[in-house]
């Protein structure tokens, strides 16, 4: 649990309420279920016709990551790299094909069957380069998702504090619920900017973040991998792969 994300989440929401209570104004206007069904119903409604059902359901599942980061470990990648160099200038690369299917990340296992197969340090940068590709042209769209529904979340609150003001103006005749009618209105504009950079924005970015060390992870398994298959000294090899870390 990234306790960071919690901490931020939580500080920004006691910020704006608290200082909405120090100006006098109360909790439970805020809390307009109409208007925070217009902006995310209106918001989602226009990301899904955005995107591709594939890239939507993957934006949507990634934004977990914002509060759960997942364990990247450099250093463990640089070891196991190591421990595969040391088998292979011992036992040969045949040794490593015990280890194939021990590995869960596909990723990992199609760079490690070429080895096996003898394949060429050049043909392995090839194959491994093209699924990099893939996964961060993928990754990074749908984490555009949430990019995608900051983008609409503000005009979509215009248009319900539009919607609730034609109500207000429906009310004239009863000068005494204008007042509050207004108020309940703006509500909407509220949620739709909150929604945008409290909560879009953050995760949109957080999600980039997040992908960038993966796609550095896996950079760093394909020099792995080559430097394996050109026979390279394990010392070299884990110190070049050092400059990968931070």
């Amino acid at each position: 649990m990234d306790k960071l994300s919690i901490f931020g989440l939580l500080l920004a929401f006691s910020g704006i309420i608290g200082g909405s209570l120090l100006e006098g104004g109360s909790v439970i206007v805020l809390l307009q279920g109409a208007s925070l069904l217009i902006v995310l119903g209106g918001t989602m409604g226009a990301v899904m016709l955005q995107n591709p059902f594939k890239v939507f359901s993957k934006g949507i599942k990634m934004s977990r990551w914002a509060f759960s980061t997942p364990q990247l470990s450099q250093q463990r990648m640089i070891y196991q790299l190591s421990a595969w160099n040391n088998i292979v200038r011992r036992d040969g690369v045949l040794k490593l094909e015990d280890q194939i299917d021990e590995m869960n990340d596909p990723f990992v296992r199609k760079g490690l069957q070429l080895l096996v197969d003898n394949t060429s340090a050049e043909k392995i940068r090839n194959v491994l380069e093209v699924d990099l590709r893939t996964f961060e042209q993928f990754h990074f769209q749908s984490a555009r998702v949430w990019e995608s529904a900051a983008g609409y979340s503000p005009t979509i609150g215009i248009m319900g504090a539009v919607l609730g003001l034609v109500h207000v103006m429906q009310s004239l005749t009863e000068p005494s619920k204008l007042g509050a009618g207004i108020a309940i209105a703006f509500i909407s504009t509220l949620y739709g900017v909150g929604l945008a950079n409290l909560i879009f924005l953050p995760i949109a970015g957080k999600l980039k973040n997040i992908i960038m060390q993966q796609i550095n992870l896996k950079e760093m398994y394909i020099d792995g991998v080559m430097m394996i298959a050109n026979g390279e000294n394990s010392r070299y090899l884990e110190n070049k792969l050092q400059g990968y870390i931070c």
